[in-house]
């Protein structure tokens, strides 16, 4: 478990991922901060081949019931994107996708309503190159588009189908406009709340009209399926009046269009979006939030870095991260250990810290729902409550219970582990706090954690006593408020 690296890439590894496995670790103590950076950033450099080593000896296991199946059975999506987290050569491609799947939130279960289980898992989660016909899931989509064009992202997330459930734009008609994603996607998605007025929701509304769902395909040979279908008898062709530019000569007026062009319509207002001077800023304060440090004001000037890099690449998100991975605000010490871990990281941190082996992410999934992160079900379209809102006596308590049982488990691997380091007491607990890295600790906690090792008698290092010890102490560490900070 012990190692010795760099702080800044240390606080950059569990901010672009969650935390670092030792195989990590031993390909980025040997890199400079720039060079750690573009490993991450670039991470279309290295194979995406992780699924491939999904049951294989080695990594954390998954638990099947009957054939392993995670593009139909929701349960195996979410071990199948756990596996991914703790095992990715591509960190900061994964906790883009997690970004996204909370700024674009939908819900799994509306969705199964609508179709059922398997094709909303379809729908959700699946592969595209190990589907019949190419679909591909949302987090599969976020995940393709992770770094990449944001307002490409806004197109392929308008035509996506379980966007498009969630937010019922396949009930979108020219006679009965229907405004969710037209609010949500200036709201939720774009420019923010009051950069936008209620007739621009209702305009919206009819700039989206005819952008439906077809199911083309047979059921016969599982070719079946829903996806976009722009309905030209659907659309409202009258022109479309906002309260914000569309157009870069200042024109706020969508013209009117013939129905078979009016897909255009769709087009345009999204591309206004894109270009809005509110759009990065508003994506810049939630990346400054997951990224950089949830305490504080976020200073304008890093907003206005933030969009200078955004206009200056044509929205690339690439551009963008690294404009915020690289700025004052991100490497300033104070702003280390500043963001409450999401239930997700915690879980895979502890995983990479404590280790794996023998534990499958199945034994995750529950703890999660009561730390209170279903992956795949954001509450609700803003998706989940951030912060201080992810702790409460309940949700505490299951991460204690998660790193108890990880550690019990782990038991064995980490006696061995600490072998070289249990002369006393005191070297034990050096190695333990400098493996899960947290902030400095009160000397009344060190003082705890000494006593506790203390407690049962005399100091031999023993095998059993480091398999009774070692966990113990894991266990403490890792249930400590510090440790719930990344």
């Amino acid at each position: 478990m012990a190692y010795v690296l760099d702080p800044k890439i240390e606080h950059l590894l569990r901010r672009t991922g969650c935390g670092a496995r030792q195989d990590e670790l031993d390909v980025y103590r040997a890199q400079s901060f720039g060079g750690a950076l573009t490993r991450l950033l670039d991470y279309e450099r290295l194979p995406d081949d992780v699924d491939q080593k999904i049951g294989q000896p080695g990594y954390v296991g998954v638990t099947t019931r009957g054939q392993f199946a995670p593009n139909s059975v929701l349960t195996d999506a979410r071990q199948r994107w756990l596996f991914r987290l703790v095992h990715t050569d591509r960190p900061l491609q994964e906790k883009m996708t997690l970004f996204w799947h909370n700024h674009f939130a939908t819900g799994y279960s509306k969705v199964a309503g609508i179709v059922g289980t398997v094709e909303a898992t379809r729908y959700m989660a699946s592969k595209a190159s190990e589907d019949p016909v190419q679909v591909r899931g949302q987090i599969e989509l976020f995940r393709d588009m992770a770094l990449g064009n944001f307002r490409d992202l806004l197109v392929a997330v308008a035509k996506d189908a379980a966007m498009l459930f969630w937010l019922d734009g396949y009930l979108n008609t020219r006679t009965r406009p229907q405004e969710n994603f037209g609010r949500e996607i200036m709201e939720l998605f774009t420019m923010g709340v009051g950069n936008y007025t209620e007739p621009d929701v209702y305009a919206a509304a009819r700039v989206f009209s005819g952008w439906n769902l077809a199911r083309p395909g047979s059921a016969a040979d599982n070719s079946q399926r829903y996806q976009f279908v722009y309905n030209a008898n659907q659309h409202d062709v009258a022109a479309k009046t906002f309260s914000f530019a569309i157009y870069p000569d200042g024109n706020k007026t969508i013209p009117a269009r013939a129905a078979v062009d009016g897909q255009q319509d769709g087009l345009d207002l999204i591309e206004a979006l894109a270009r809005n001077p509110e759009t990065p800023k508003y994506l810049g304060r939630k990346l400054y939030r997951f990224f950089v440090s949830e305490a504080g004001d976020i200073p304008d000037s890093f907003l206005d870095d933030v969009s200078s890099a955004y206009f200056r690449s044509g929205y690339d998100m690439k551009t963008v991260m690294r404009t915020v991975l690289t700025s004052r605000e991100f490497g300033d010490r104070d702003n280390m250990f500043t963001r409450y871990s999401w239930p997700v990281e915690f879980v895979v941190r502890a995983m990479k810290d404590i280790g794996w082996s023998g534990f499958s992410v199945d034994s995750a999934l529950t703890p999660l729902a009561n730390m209170g992160q279903n992956l795949f079900e954001p509450p609700d379209v803003a998706g989940w409550d951030l912060g201080k809102s992810w702790f409460s006596t309940g949700s505490m308590l299951a991460r204690m219970n998660f790193v108890s049982t990880l550690a019990a488990n782990q038991r064995f691997n980490l006696a061995a582990a600490a072998r070289n380091d249990a002369a006393t007491p005191e070297a034990l607990l050096t190695f333990v706090l400098d493996a899960l890295k947290t902030p400095v600790h009160d000397p009344v906690v060190t003082g705890a954690f000494s006593d506790y090792l203390r407690a049962t008698g005399a100091w031999t290092g023993a095998t059993a006593q480091l398999q009774q010890k070692v966990p113990g102490l894991v266990h403490l560490v890792a249930s400590t408020p510090e440790y719930q900070f990344v």
